[in-house]
């Protein structure tokens, strides 16, 4: 059955976004044509320009389309924006420096007006959901970037929101903590069942983690390719090393190379 805009954590037609510059316009995307489930995981990948990054704008409401309609949960995306429908992690974890871990988790609920005892409740929560409570009580400057990352999750997540939106956000990590961190996002969104629009440039990164993936064309970005990925099961290392894996980050390669069609006219 196919499900109603309403339904969709995001429904995209036709979307498109041009750039005004004073040498012409640039068309940074052209006719997309995206949905999102809810509690879906859904990556973005593509070369570097290909729109990815302006698309995870346009459905924040950081950015308008210039054409085509964008819906998140039925609404325009400055609606769902302000009805906080939605949280947000880029690669920088942006924390206030001056803030503590909980002070920083709390920031969304204080701007909501969320009672002094309920946020205390809920910052508890997350500190615990993204292994963060022993940590509750320092500042940015004394955790690990990986530990920055896990505060910013938890921070996207304050409002419950029913959508997180993610840049790139373990892309400056290194690797081991980049994998730890896939582990625990992939847990994260099944315990709170939340949809995941996620930007990547890592093909292993975005198989591991999500249901689908969507592969972009050089600029002007357009959708070439949505792969299912199949994985069924808890997101850990031993799916690193499955051969479902293995194959579905094949597909995504080659459906960046534009080279995906042709092989399988050769099977």
């Amino acid at each position: 059955m196919t499900e109603s805009p309403a339904e969709l954590a995001v429904s995209a037609v036709g979307v498109g976004k041009i750039f005004p510059t004073k040498d012409g316009d640039i068309t940074a995307l052209t006719g997309v044509e995206l949905t999102v489930s809810a509690g879906e995981f859904v990556s973005l990948i593509g070369p570097s320009g290909c729109g990815k990054s302006t698309l995870l704008r346009l459905i924040a409401d950081l950015d308008q389309a210039t054409s085509g309609d964008l819906q998140i949960f039925g609404k325009g995306a400055r609606q769902a924006r302000l009805d906080q429908d939605y949280g947000i992690a880029f690669q920088q974890a942006g924390l206030l420096p001056w803030r503590t871990v909980a002070a920083n988790i709390s920031l969304p609920l204080e701007l909501h007006g969320t009672a002094k005892a309920a946020r205390a409740a809920r910052v508890a929560e997350l500190a615990e959901l993204v292994g963060l409570t022993e940590f509750i009580d320092r500042y940015p400057d004394q955790l690990s970037g990986g530990m920055q990352q896990r505060v910013a999750i938890a921070r996207a997540l304050a409002t419950s929101p029913k959508l997180l939106l993610m840049d790139e956000p373990f892309g400056a990590l290194d690797e081991m903590t980049r994998e730890h961190l896939q582990s625990e996002l992939a847990r994260i969104a099944a315990e709170t069942g939340a949809a995941v629009v996620f930007v990547t440039h890592s093909i292993p990164e975005a198989v591991f983690l999500s249901d689908r993936v969507v592969v972009m064309s050089p600029r002007p970005g357009r959708i070439t390719d949505v792969i299912e990925t199949g994985l069924t099961g808890e997101r850990n290392e031993s799916l690193r090393e499955s051969p479902a894996y293995f194959d579905r980050v094949t597909a995504v390669h080659e459906a960046l190379h534009g080279t995906r069609v042709e092989r399988a006219n050769e099977r």
